[in-house]
């Protein structure tokens, strides 16, 4: 669960990281207000879960793929900008009026940037926060390394620009400390950090707060990544956060009630909610056009990649995982369903707790219960095998049989180019 900039920031002062002054708002009112507060000089930030918001551009969503399509093929003359004419998702206001004139530009349009897609995102809040006097800028984030199986603490010298691009262009700038989950966060982390990334005296020591103020917020939320770029060194020597990204681990918001109400259901894919209500957990939609039930996460990749070999392109990663209850099958395949770009549907399933009799009924019983219109190709294998495909055979149902994984991966690409 992604949240947005403004409720980052204020879990991460809550656990001692020093950030800048600054308060949401859903007004240009509200913003003049907020603005007059910090003493007027002020950056205004639309609040949208997606990054690249200062260089992304605000129109009428009518032309919001029209300007993605401008963006990705020709930045340099269509970039936003925080002052200038191209109006930006980040602007930078000199007193109380430029604040309330600057919402009024981004609140109620839509936000393109190179990581909104197409369809931009609707801008509903902004972020009006003081304006920091920067003279160097980090990068700081802290994240759950699954090949480690420890959080990882990550920092550059280079912060303020895309991490991908440093990674790439000089991977040497990236230095990374691994943290004993056992242990916690120990002192020597943070000098380690402060001192590779050329931090001495105070400034060393307000950055070993901010480190452990990121390591706690990310164990305290049980989040995947807590990130602050850039962590800026100010004129007047302060060490201070001037943005922050927070994503938690979906499974771990049974036990966060109080952060489950920061989600922003408005930021998602309509089609992902819908999953989660009807109990399919681990559903992904994908620009493709072949959706997919499979039953565990590996052979839902492998199904992926098979289609993709055969010349196709998946429309959804879904794990129904294991499934003993013909109604979560027909969950899964309503959610499929309500997604128009989806041409034929590839349902894999390798039984080994889950029954192939139990999906094959489930199977039989969406096409009873929706509306299905698009071919169904089924590949079975595994525990209950000959009772499913008998099921399967006197349902009499229009369905595809396969005996191999590539095999119904092509059959699949060829129903759904004869259903186009």
């Amino acid at each position: 669960m992604k949240l947005h900039e403004y409720q980052a920031r204020d879990l991460l002062a809550q656990n001692g990281v020093a950030v800048t002054g600054g308060r949401v708002a859903s007004t240009p009112a509200e913003a003049k207000a907020i603005a007059a507060e910090l003493g007027g000089k002020v950056v205004v930030k639309a609040q949208i879960h997606a990054g690249g918001r200062g260089k992304g551009r605000l129109v009428a969503q009518s032309e919001t793929a029209h300007m993605f399509h401008k963006l990705t093929t020709d930045p340099a003359n269509n970039s936003g900008q925080v002052k200038g004419d191209r109006v930006g998702g980040v602007r930078l206001a000199d007193t109380p009026e430029e604040a309330e004139q600057a919402a009024a530009a981004i609140l109620g349009r839509h936000l393109v940037s190179i990581q909104t897609g197409p369809e931009g995102k609707l801008v509903k809040n902004v972020l009006v926060a003081e304006q920091t006097d920067i003279a160097k800028e980090y990068y700081l984030a802290a994240i759950i390394d699954g090949m480690q199986g420890s959080p990882l603490i990550m920092a550059s010298a280079e912060g303020g620009q895309e991490i991908e691009v440093v990674a790439h262009t000089n991977p040497d700038a990236i230095v990374r400390v691994p943290v004993n989950p056992s242990a916690g966060f120990e002192p020597y982390v943070g000098r380690l950090l402060a001192a590779q990334l050329g931090f001495t005296g105070e400034q060393a020591d307000q950055f070993a707060k901010i480190a452990l103020g990121l390591y706690n917020t990310l164990v305290a939320t049980d989040a995947s990544l807590v990130e602050i770029n850039p962590l800026a060194l100010t004129t007047d020597g302060r060490v201070v956060a001037v943005d922050a990204k927070l994503t938690i681990d979906d499974n771990a918001l049974f036990r966060h009630k109080d952060l489950e109400a920061l989600r922003d259901k408005d930021e998602e894919d309509p089609l992902e909610i819908k999953a989660q209500e009807l109990g399919v957990a681990n559903f992904i939609k994908l620009d493709g056009n072949i959706g997919c039930v499979v039953n565990g996460a590996g052979l839902a990749m492998a199904t992926m990649d098979t289609i993709k070999l055969a010349g196709g392109e998946p429309a959804n990663f879904l794990d129904i995982g294991t499934v003993n209850d013909p109604q979560r099958v027909v969950s899964a395949l309503q959610v499929i369903l309500e997604d128009p770009s989806v041409k034929a549907i590839l349902v894999n399933i390798f039984g080994g707790m889950a029954r192939v009799d139990i999906i094959a009924q489930g199977v039989i019983d969406a096409h009873r219960q929706l509306k299905i219109d698009v071919p169904v190709v089924m590949r079975l294998i595994g525990t209950n095998l000959a009772e499913g495909e008998k099921l399967v055979e006197e349902s009499g149902l229009p369905l595809i049989r396969a005996s191999g994984l590539f095999e119904a991966a092509k059959k699949a690409v060829e129903a759904a180019g004869s259903a186009a």
